[in-house]
């Protein structure tokens, strides 16, 4: 017995000891050999850690002998089975690691986690659970961010960022300000998606890095390096509605060393449909070409050297159904035709010397014909823009950044905006707009980082415009940072006169007064935590917002129902709100993404007695949604995604105190179903249904267009002060207006699409 109990005492002890090892190691990054913090080791019996700054952890497991998988996002996961201990292991990257490195917050290239401003990273793959035609459109799937669609006749938009308008919101192309003004809608449009690496949003204002119309947040779109590019790669898609898109991207070399990426975007949509019965198209009839072309060469030391360009044209046209170009510009029968042509020019160089400096340029030239029924509009703008860049390393602690800038633009149109005072001598826009900026991005600890920046721009009318920003970022763990940021921004006036509601023929532009800049103060506060599963992860991003605006330029559309007066703002308006963002993954089948955007925008003005009141933005939603949920099927090459938006009641623009229409849209939600099968020779088919709901504006009110019947205000009687009265054929004492539009009138629609992809070689 006192043997057996010996060798009980034995057993127990090993084992105990057994369950007291601890397997160590380190993880790095496959090919550069750097450590790899905040990657997830698991161990088969459901133990989990993260990786420290040094890639380093430790473990406790019952046996040496045991299976360990180390996953992180953007690299491949791997699982090995454990013959010793401390571990080298290595995770290879993937092209979803890119999303991990950034430029739009700080211009510089920096890992995500590591930029003290906040930035949100989209791939193509996420855009690709609900395919669009064009960047627009895709757009929905952010939280916090909504096209906005502006007419609902020619379904022209902007972006709205966290709630704001879209002349807030800078879009770029490569870092460059390629949209602006004028193409606001157009620059979002027509460029492939096969060329697309990534797309970085940045909420809240940024013009101490961007200067004017960085007010309110940017998009910049990054697109592929030749280098990475695949050598092939096409898509198909078509709709029930009879919507046609081709996207088509090739690589080639040019020169020994030097790549070129070519990419072809065509879209075409020229079936008419008037399911609402109002004898208007439901949606515009569009022909859309874009080419798209850009060389990178090899340099010394990987110096960056590189120029793309762009070239777009465009006929969209709605109205009513039996419109020909035969009535174009007359008042016969109601149309709005618009003719655009584009072109763009993109470059950046570092300078062979032994300092960072890079130089990056920017051109584009953009025309436009276009006819509001019997309202001409014709436009031209021309953008030139350079810039030049230092960074530096100030010691161990300072990362400077400083840059000068420049932008020319000159803009004509054959409106109130371009003339003299008088309205009758022709005056094009000339703006030229310097600027320089200072940034130290200051490592106070290994946990504390503070960014602090400087932008000083000049213009001749409006003298010297300051634009400070600071950013603090705290790591509070590997898998948990808060983030504070506060600054200015500014928008200069820059009044783009294409105001839908204006170029329908029954209103005039007005402006009243010497408009000054635009100007805001904002703040804002961002949480993200990474949580570990036995299987997967769930990233938690949590933000708050503040911004306060001086001199914002309103439209009036009450005091007079047949003008627009464009006036600064006497008080002053707040955009605040917050937002909830969540990324999961479990066991590498089920993904979901969920968003949620609390939000109130508002103007607060003085009225007649000089009281300050408030009120509500139009077609600004309260609150917003969005979802993906992604399942792929094992190893089938089957996937499942459905995507959905979900939106509050937005405050409607009416046209009369009569008018019978709802004030507010109901509460609405886009849905989408898609499936997709992949194989292993790069072909991919996909398919689904759109909007499954059926939801259109329609479905709440009697009509959505004012006085469909009647678009060139033929019948409408007015009184002596130009009033418009209440007939019997017109009991709501309305004029034709096609502004009111919150949603798409598309509805249901199944789609269906291939695409190839071939790598080749490099």
């Amino acid at each position: 017995m006192r043997v057996l109990f010996l060798f009980l005492i034995f057993c127990i002890n090993l084992s105990a000891q057994s369950q007291e090892q601890w397997l160590v190691g380190k993880v790095f990054i496959h090919g550069s050999g750097e450590p790899l913090p905040g990657a997830t080791v698991s161990l088969l019996s459901g133990k989990s850690v993260v990786t420290s700054s040094t890639g380093g952890f430790r473990i406790p497991s019952s046996s040496i002998s045991d299976t360990i998988i180390v996953s992180s996002v953007g690299y491949e996961n791997l699982r090995l089975a454990i013959a010793s201990t401390p571990l080298q292991i290595y995770l290879k990257p993937t092209g979803k690691q890119m999303e991990e490195v950034v430029i739009t917050g700080t211009m510089r290239a920096i890992q995500r986690s590591a930029s003290p401003v906040p930035v949100e990273v989209y791939s193509p793959q996420f855009f690709r659970k609900n395919p669009t035609p064009t960047i627009f459109d895709a757009l929905q799937m952010v939280n916090g961010v909504r096209p906005q669609l502006n007419c609902n006749v020619c379904n022209t938009g902007d972006i709205h960022i966290n709630g704001m308008e879209g002349p807030y919101t800078m879009v770029l192309i490569d870092g460059m300000p390629i949209v602006s003004s004028l193409a606001s809608v157009y620059g979002l449009q027509g460029i492939p998606n096969s060329l697309v690496e990534r797309i970085e949003i940045v909420k809240g204002p940024a013009a101490s890095l961007y200067g004017s119309e960085a007010i309110g947040g940017l998009i910049n779109v990054i697109t592929r390096s030749p280098s990475k590019a695949p050598a092939i790669s096409i898509e198909y898609s078509a709709t029930s509605w009879r919507e046609h898109n081709i996207d088509a991207g090739f690589r080639f070399r040019t020169g020994p060393k030097s790549q070129a990426l070519v990419g072809i975007n065509y879209f075409n949509f020229t079936h008419r449909y008037d399911k609402n019965k109002d004898n208007f198209t439901d949606l515009t009839l569009q022909n859309r070409l874009s080419l798209f072309q850009k060389i990178s060469w090899k340099r010394k030391d990987d110096r960056q050297a590189g120029i793309a360009i762009r070239l777009f044209t465009e006929d969209r046209y709605g109205g009513e159904m039996q419109w020909t170009r035969q009535f174009r510009g007359g008042d016969s029968v109601y149309g709005e035709q618009i003719s655009t042509k584009r072109a763009e020019l993109i470059g950046n160089y570092q300078l062979p010397v032994s300092e960072k400096i890079n130089a990056s340029w920017s051109a584009n030239t953009h025309s436009q014909r276009s006819a509001y029924g019997n309202t001409i509009f014709n436009a031209d703008q021309h953008i030139g823009f350079a810039q030049l860049t230092w960074e530096k390393n100030a010691g161990s602690h300072h990362q400077l950044l400083s840059g000068i800038v420049g932008r020319y633009t000159w803009y004509d149109d054959n409106t109130a905006a371009t003339a003299d005072s008088s309205g009758i001598i022709n005056q094009p826009d000339r703006i030229f707009l310097p600027g320089i900026f200072l940034q130290d991005e200051i490592t106070l600890n290994s946990k504390h980082q503070l960014l602090a920046g400087l932008r000083y721009d000049h213009d001749k009318r409006h003298g010297s415009i300051w634009t400070p920003r600071a950013a603090w970022k705290w790591q509070i763990s590997e898998v948990e940072h808060l983030r504070l940021n506060a600054g200015t921004g500014f928008r200069v006036v820059n009044l783009f006169t294409e105001d839908h509601a204006a170029l329908t023929g029954a209103r005039k532009v007005i402006i009243e007064g010497d408009l000054k800049p635009e100007q805001s103060l904002n703040g804002n506060i961002n949480y993200t935590r990474k949580f570990i599963f036995n299987r997967g992860y769930m990233n938690l991003e949590a933000a708050a917002w503040y911004t306060y605006f001086r001199n914002r330029i309103l439209p009036d559309y009450n005091t007079d129902p047949d003008a627009i007066i464009y006036r600064n703002l006497d008080g002053y308006a707040l955009s605040r709100g917050s937002s909830l963002n969540i990324e999961a993954s479990f066991s590498n089948q089920l993904r979901l993404t969920a968003g949620f955007t609390l939000q109130d925008i508002s103007i607060v003005e003085k009225d007649e007695t000089g009281k300050k009141t408030a009120n509500r933005q139009i077609l600004t939603e309260p609150w917003s949604g969005t979802w993906t949920i992604s399942y792929t099927f094992g190893k089938t090459g089957w996937s499942a995604d459905y995507t959905g938006n979900v939106y509050g009641p937005m405050k409607l623009p009416l046209v009369s105190s009569l008018d019978p229409r709802n004030p507010y849209s109901p509460v609405w939600s886009m849905q989408n179903l898609q499936l997709t099968k992949k194989y292993s020779n790069g072909f991919e088919w996909f398919g689904g249904v759109k909007n499954l709901l059926n939801f259109t504006p329609a479905r709440n009110n009697n009509f959505i267009i004012a006085r469909a019947n009647d678009p060139f205000d033929k019948q409408v009687e007015r009184d002596g002060s130009g009033n418009i009265l209440a007939t019997p054929d017109n009991p709501y004492a309305m004029s034709f207006d096609p502004n009111y539009v919150y949603a798409p009138n598309q509805g249901r629609k199944l789609f269906f699409g291939i695409r190839y992809h071939y790598k080749g070689r490099n």
